[in-house]
């Protein structure tokens, strides 16, 4: 009968407290040393003198960067004391492989044999992790609202004409809901521009960044759309019939699906004949429009906008940005609460250098880095976004683990 292998009891110790508080997990992890998908986890088994000769390698070849105790001052590089064992060694490998390119980190392992891989990491795996630097948590700490938070803080000069929920109830004025984001940011560029005329509308956005228009343009794209609250005299039969024109462009029943197009479904009709005005008058600018509406009677306009003010509005096609919170609570799930893993084959991320991190998720978001499953996690997140989450796991407190080896049955 085949003998049964050590397996590894996994107990995670939280930084400083004695030995006796110890506790492990209520899941162990048990790997078999038999299996071949355990060639990684080596390190996690290395003896004392292992360790000890790990630190030779380590002086000799990782001190330099990584620091005596593998607490980087560098920025860009990582601290590396306190990782976890299997993924220590498996980036070693990788370096040494060359996958990553011919730099640093590749020409230091570049001879190392496996042996003295093993080693080293085992040497950097028990040291004590780095703790949140006061200047990590310093950048943490004021950590910046979501992007449609901020918008909706940046829009609330808006809701005095254009409505709470952005669904005005002014004739005259514009609903800004079920706009897509990149078409409401080009009228405020315009009108800060001075491409569209309004003295009121220059005065107003003269003040906005680019990332608050951006912000406010998201904010009112993820309310919920609705039609205008102001009368819309007219004849929506007849301005049902006169859309053939606009429709190309504008959608079926007024919802656009070009980005750069605005939808009109449910739009003030009030503003909607003033904007054909403007654009028959040339103070807005827009060669396209300024021939078709040069084409369109005064009361032909007044018929389109009471059709279009009774179309009933959709949200545009927007993503969601996700909350701090939210976007840790996705990574959590293979690193561990709060960024301290428990397996030895992913990477702590808890008290990590923000710019480390930063770096790392744009690698792996440009294919510098491969992994499927870390591509598709870091999929269409912003700047931003990354920069948030690299500040959140900096600021956290990391945790020691310690893999025990229990004899076999």
């Amino acid at each position: 009968m085949k003998a049964s292998a050590p397996i590894l009891l996994l107990a995670i110790i939280a930084a400083g407290m004695p030995l006796g508080s110890y506790s492990p997990v209520r899941t162990a992890l048990a790997v078999e040393l038999s299996t071949g998908s355990a060639a990684d986890l080596r390190p996690a088994y290395a003896t004392a003198q292992d360790v000890a000769e790990g630190k030779r390698v380590a002086d000799a070849s990782c001190a330099r960067c990584h620091g005596a105790a593998g607490i980087s001052t560098s920025k860009g590089v990582p601290h590396i004391a306190g990782q976890r064992p299997g993924y220590l060694f498996a980036e070693l490998l990788i370096y040494q492989s060359g996958a990553r390119g011919d730099n640093t980190m590749s020409n230091a392992v570049k001879y190392l044999k496996d042996d003295a891989l093993v080693k080293v990491s085992a040497f950097y795996a028990g040291l004590e992790p780095a703790q949140p630097s006061a200047a990590g948590v310093a950048k943490a700490a004021p950590a910046r609202p979501d992007p449609a938070s901020a918008g909706k803080a940046a829009a609330a000069g808006c809701a005095g004409c254009h409505g709470e929920t952005g669904i005005t109830k002014i004739p005259g004025m514009p609903s800004l809901v079920g706009l897509d984001p990149k078409y409401l940011v080009a009228s405020l560029k315009a009108y800060k521009s001075g491409q569209r005329k309004h003295d009121m509308m220059k005065t107003l956005v003269s003040a906005l960044s680019d990332a608050d228009m951006n912000n406010i343009a998201l904010f009112y794209a993820l309310l919920k759309p609705g039609k205008a609250q102001t009368p819309s005299p007219g004849d929506q039969a007849a301005g049902k019939a006169a859309v053939a024109a606009c429709a190309g462009c504008h959608g079926e029943g007024g919802v656009s699906v070009n980005p750069a197009t605005p939808s009109l479904a449910g739009q003030d009709a009030q503003y909607f004949a003033a904007a054909m005005r403007g654009y028959k008058d040339g103070s807005r600018s827009d060669a396209t429009m300024k021939g078709l509406a040069a084409a369109v009677d005064d009361n032909t306009v007044k018929n389109l906008a009471a059709y279009y003010a009774n179309q009933q509005p959709k949200q545009p096609s927007v993503k969601k940005t996700l909350m701090t919170a939210e976007l840790a609570q996705r990574c959590d799930r293979c690193h561990g609460v709060n960024g301290n893993s428990t397996d030895p084959r992913s990477p702590a991320l808890a008290a990590q250098r923000a710019d480390y991190l930063e770096q790392a998720m744009r690698a792996y978001q440009k294919g510098g880095r491969k992994s499927k499953a870390m591509a598709a996690m870091l999929d269409g997140l912003s700047d931003a976004e990354i920069e948030r989450l690299a500040a959140h796991y900096a600021s956290q407190r990391a945790r020691s683990v310690v893999y025990v080896i229990l004899p076999p049955k």
